[in-house]
């Protein structure tokens, strides 16, 4: 069982930074390709980043794209980066995880096996 735990969320004003953090507990961590989702409430959970088991594969939402950083270390965390805040990225933010060395960086949640309790990101304006 893999246990996934986030932590970095927080409360910012529009245009600043936060830096989550999704530790894993596994010792095989390059097998695991990872994704972070987010979600508002009364809304659907949404894709925002992912990032393959070797870390060579990135892939972004539009609405994130040039402002998230996805990446991984060898010591079984994986960070976003978030930069440039808006309100409308303010949600519970989840990192998820599936074995698999051609997973690729998936978007959809219902592919992802594990998954964390999320930590809340909140952008005031």
């Amino acid at each position: 069982q893999v246990q996934l735990v986030e932590s970095g969320g927080g409360l910012v004003q529009a245009g600043g930074s936060l830096r989550l953090s999704c530790a894993a507990s596994v010792r095989t961590f390059s097998l695991y390709a990872l994704g972070w989702f987010r979600q508002a409430p009364g809304k659907e959970r949404q894709f925002v980043a992912a990032i393959s088991g070797t870390g060579t594969s990135t892939n972004y939402a539009d609405s994130v794209k040039g402002r998230f950083t996805i990446s991984r270390d060898s010591a079984s965390t994986a960070y976003l980066q978030m930069n440039s805040l808006r309100p409308e990225d303010t949600a519970n933010y989840h990192c998820a995880a599936h074995r698999g060395l051609t997973f690729g960086t998936r978007t959809e949640p219902g592919d992802y096996t594990y998954w964390g309790q999320g930590t809340q990101v909140t952008v005031s304006s």
